[in-house]
């Protein structure tokens, strides 16, 4: 059974959002209940927790902070004991419109990708959690076939591998999965021998993950609907696709827009949300090859499923549907990876990422 978890939410501030919302998760039924107060911040769309648990970063998804063409990252104390968050300061990400960010292995370094202006930038963590200026910004360049959505580059995600010596930056704009060298010592992103790994054109790489057993990756394509199974080179930080499958039910033909992809704790299962389908596709993975067979597809009950989060014992998936100002518990199946709805359902202002912290 699934241990007591505190949830955070981040939002996007309209629709009266606050900002980060804290909720704990009844380890029985999935349901959340309010924790402390939520956090004023401007559009915090994606939050990550330290490893070591005491801290949360959130993006600011802007354009504009402090007088720079810049969004930011906010850096807060956690609370071991309540959850809740202490402020304690905002730097420049380095680009406009972050909207992913991630933290390194060691807890050293905060890294975001800039989603407007096609950039990644890595900011050192000081002593008490809070963050210093920027040591590394890397500019993306480039563009591919789709004339509204790839005009330029376009990071969406940026994800430190398990070894925490390679770094992967999904690039919807440029139709790339950029791969660097992690230099932890300097904060630096220097390119790997293999410098990228090319998706279909017209893709639209959004959202990376590494399977458990750290020999396959997979990424879920925004603007075909498909994702793509890699087999990982832990040594080399190499990348090579096995297979590409449709997050979608054949004969589907309305617009969708794929946004997030997990592999459960088991390793046994692979997750994607389509906005449009508003569904979970369902995939069962191949021990070892790293395929993926379609299982089925879960409606999320609510409307474009931006974000989801599998709690830490695999045992609930709770999806934030972006349009419908709501977070809808399932659970999971350990034998047939598929979702049964817990009818449990928290209303949220415009719910965009989810973070499991499990209680002392």
């Amino acid at each position: 059974m699934a241990e007591k978890m505190l949830v955070y939410v981040g939002t996007y501030t309209r629709r009266g959002s606050k900002g980060i919302y804290i909720y704990v998760m009844d380890p029985e039924t999935g349901s959340l209940k309010p924790a402390g107060k939520a956090v004023n911040l401007n559009n915090p769309s994606f939050l990550a927790i330290s490893p070591q648990k005491g801290s949360l970063y959130a993006v600011n998804e802007v354009h504009s902070f402090m007088g720079r063409r810049s969004g930011a990252v906010s850096s807060f104390m956690i609370d071991g004991e309540t959850g809740e968050l202490t402020p304690l300061n905002s730097k420049p990400s380095g680009g406009t419109s972050p909207c992913y960010v991630t933290v390194d292995g060691t807890g050293r370094y905060v890294l975001t990708a800039n989603y407007s202006s096609g950039s990644l930038c890595v900011l050192p963590v000081m002593d008490d959690g809070s963050l210093g200026e920027a040591t590394d910004i890397i500019q993306h360049e480039g563009s591919s076939i789709d004339p509204k959505r790839q005009m330029g580059p376009h990071a969406h995600s940026v994800v430190v591998d398990p070894s925490n010596r390679y770094v992967y930056a999904a690039d919807l704009g440029i139709d790339k999965i950029m791969i660097y060298k992690f230099d932890v010592e300097r904060g630096k992103l220097k390119p790997n021998d293999q410098p990228w790994v090319r998706t279909q054109p017209g893709a639209g790489p959004r959202h990376f993950t590494f399977h458990p057993n750290e020999r396959f990756a997979y990424v879920i394509n925004e603007l075909d609907s498909t994702i793509i199974a890699f087999s990982y080179d832990r040594e080399s930080g190499r990348l090579k696709p096995v297979q590409t499958v449709s997050t979608l039910p054949d004969g589907y033909e309305g617009a969708n827009y794929p946004a997030d992809i997990h592999v459960d704790p088991s390793g046994m299962f692979l997750y994607g949300s389509n906005r449009g389908h508003d569904s979970i596709a369902i995939y069962r993975i191949d021990g070892e090859t790293g395929r993926l067979s379609l299982i089925g597809h879960e409606s999320t009950r609510g409307r474009s499923p931006r974000n989801f989060a599998i709690d830490p014992s695999g045992d609930f998936l709770l999806v934030a549907n972006q349009d419908t100002d709501n977070i809808v518990g399932f659970r999971i199946d350990r034998e047939t990876g598929m979702l049964e709805p817990t009818g449990e359902e928290t209303k949220v202002p415009a719910p965009v990422c989810i973070k499991f912290l499990p209680l002392p």
